[in-house]
């Protein structure tokens, strides 16, 4: 079996890579864990002018609370006006107070990104002139604080809960259906589900200091608590609870009426019964994490959530059974030991569940990363290598006790001969001595001795087993892969709080681009500024971007194109736009683009007649009354 096994596995495995490969490297664009691409003003500019307004756009929609941005003064003083909006897309905005004098200001956030997790950082910007700032510590990432941690220990728990309750119970229907009166496996599938329930509802009081505060102190905050319940992550959680209480009604009657029930038809019905019930409640359990977490939201959300279900059936199916079986092998009383079948059942089992994890963590893994670099390059894509080299690992390891699971297999009619006879021998001859006993009035004595070859015989049996070397090498093997799936558990579960490789990358593509674009144009022979604005009228929000080519000293081309927050084109009367040269005291000098179509205006010879750092200013009027002016600076020749 083992000959035939392997070309195969090697067959599969090489065209998983060459599949894998193909999809790195045909990746598109996508994006999950949000992060920061771009701001205005940008990290470490100086401006001449004291903004109105501070924006930052990141890689995905995040969410937002009242505090989510703010801006300090170098004394640490708050100079943000009013709660921060969305102008346009994914970028957001907070208004800053008139009259900010000359100093370095620092700007914090703490958003929570479409795929549940906070994200959180600060720059600072100066007007005028670089200071000193007393401004320390903002901007900590959530994952840092005490909560962070209790946070992240609480997900493992509820992974491990998960696995051990979903595979635990698919092991008993699908490979050993005696073990259902097994008191150890009864404990350890119980087990999982208390830590699993347990688990949810620490991270349910977890969450609101988690994603704003981070203080311990705010974790029994009920108005935070109601925010949470708000959430796409909350809906996840209380959905979980409830989808428990399911489970726990399916644990009552595996271990209970299933347990009881000997005629076979019978057993075999309710056998079907129990496991399309148990397929259900577990791949529920499993979408409550797809539907709050990375495969909610980026690339082919639709796809990606059905194979990260399919991923932790599948994770479950191989680590819990393991689990299981390690208790079957350890904890089993004498009288009802573990089968050869039940072990061989639960190799093939453990096999059909790797063949899933390499197909679906192929997927995940293109998905997450989008290039081969990425697996070098990026936080992610380094783990990613260490939960690889883990499996590779397990499965070898697992490899070993499928080979003591075959020569298991060859002595079980033997010793199961052996334990028969033994059994008729005591049998009889505790027959004998109860018919003595009562002969002789002592019927107290034969039931004492009784007991005792009972629990001699026990005793034996149990040395029989312990003495059988491939039962032993079994035991061995399988220890050992358990203490590598509880690493590879911890591995995982860092992975999913950390930002996939993919968004890592095109945020700091991103930020090189912002970067080169808000430098000198003279080499890249194009400039573009984007100003989000608010004429403070009905309908007045919206985005003005203007392109001046090849901006350089003489004439330019310019187009100004002006969108709504959703990024359709903006129908309003009237744009003007003024360079004017602050230190060589030239301008404003004024341009009236002509309107091309919806949205969009042109001029061409647009002049400019030095070097230098030009201030844009663009007055947009949405209605007769309604008009704002907004600006920036820009090297321009």
């Amino acid at each position: 079996m083992t000959r035939t096994i392997a070309p195969r596995l090697r067959t599969l495995v090489l065209l998983l890579l060459a599949v894998t490969g193909a999809l790195l490297a045909g990746a598109g664009p996508a994006s999950a864990h949000a992060a920061l691409t771009g701001s205005d003003p940008a990290q470490g500019v100086v401006v001449d002018k004291a903004p109105t307004q501070v924006s930052l756009t990141f890689s995905d929609k995040v969410a937002l609370n009242d505090d989510s941005l703010q801006v300090l003064d170098p004394k640490g003083k708050k100079v943000e006006v009013g709660s921060p909006t969305n102008v346009s897309g994914t970028t957001y905005a907070v208004q800053l107070k008139s009259g900010l004098a000359k100093g370095t200001y620092t700007v914090a956030y703490q958003v929570v990104s479409a795929d549940s997790h906070p994200v959180s950082g600060a720059y600072t910007f100066s007007i005028g002139a670089p200071s000193q700032t007393v401004v320390s510590g903002v901007g900590t990432a959530a994952g840092d604080t005490v909560v962070g941690w209790l946070y992240g220990f609480g997900r493992y728990v509820s992974y491990a809960g998960y696995i051990v309750l979903a595979g635990g119970a698919a092991f008993v229907l699908a490979c050993w259906q005696r073990g259902s009166g097994v008191r150890a496996l009864q404990r350890l599938v119980v087990g999982g589900w208390l830590a699993l329930t347990a688990a949810t509802l620490w991270l349910l009081l977890l969450r609101g200091s988690y994603t704003s505060s981070g203080k311990f102190g705010d974790v029994f905050d009920l108005d935070l608590l109601g925010q949470v319940l708000q959430t796409k992550t909350g809906a996840a959680l209380v959905s979980r609870l409830l989808l428990l209480a399911a489970a726990a009604l399916f644990i009552a009657v595996l271990f209970g009426a299933y347990n009881r029930r000997e005629e076979a038809e019978e057993k075999r019905d309710l056998t079907f019964g129990l496991a399309i019930g148990g397929v259900v409640v577990a791949a529920g359990l499993a979408a409550s994490w797809a539907m709050a977490e990375h495969a909610s939201t980026g690339l082919e959300p639709g796809i990606a959530m059905p194979v990260d279900v399919l991923h932790l059936l599948a994770v479950a199916a191989w680590l819990g059974g393991l689990t299981a079986l390690l208790v079957a092998l350890y904890r089993a009383p004498a009288d009802t030991p573990i089968e050869a079948a039940a072990v061989h059942r639960f190799s093939r089992l453990a096999f059909g569940s790797v063949l899933t994890l390499v197909a679906t963590g192929t997927y995940q893994s293109w998905r997450q990363l989008g290039s081969w670099s990425a697996f070098t390059e990026t936080r992610y894509g380094q783990l990613l290598l260490v939960k690889i080299g883990l499996v590779a690992l397990l499965v070898g390891i697992a490899w070993i006790s499928r080979r003591w699971t075959g020569r298991l297999t060859d002595i079980t009619d033997t010793v199961a001969a052996k334990k028969a006879k033994q059994r008729e021998k005591e049998h009889v001859s505790a027959s004998k001595t109860a018919g003595k006993g009562a002969a002789s009035g002592d019927g107290k004595r034969a039931a004492q001795l009784a007991r005792q070859r009972a629990m001699a015989d026990a005793a034996r049996q149990k040395r029989l087993r312990d003495a059988d070397a491939n039962r032993f090498g079994l035991r061995r093997s399988v220890l050992a892969e358990a203490g590598v799936a509880v690493v590879l558990l911890a591995v995982t579960t860092w992975l999913t709080q950390t930002e996939p490789g993919r968004t890592e990358q095109e945020a700091k593509a991103a930020t090189s681009s912002s970067s080169s674009s808000s430098s000198s144009s003279s080499s890249s022979g194009a400039l573009t500024l984007d100003m989000p604005f608010d004429t403070g009228g009905t309908d007045g929000k919206g985005l003005v971007r203007l392109d001046l080519d090849p901006a350089r000293v003489g004439g330019n081309e310019m187009h100004v194109y002006v969108q709504r927050p959703n990024g359709r084109a903006f129908d309003i009367p009237e744009v003007k736009v003024a360079f004017t040269l602050t230190e060589k005291k030239i301008g404003p000098l004024p341009v009236t683009p002509d309107h091309i179509t919806t949205g969009h205006w042109t001029a061409s010879s647009v002049q400019i007649p030095m070097a230098g750092d030009w201030k844009i200013a663009v007055t947009v009027r949405t209605s007769d009354i309604d008009q704002v002016t907004v600006s920036k600076n820009a090297q321009i020749g």
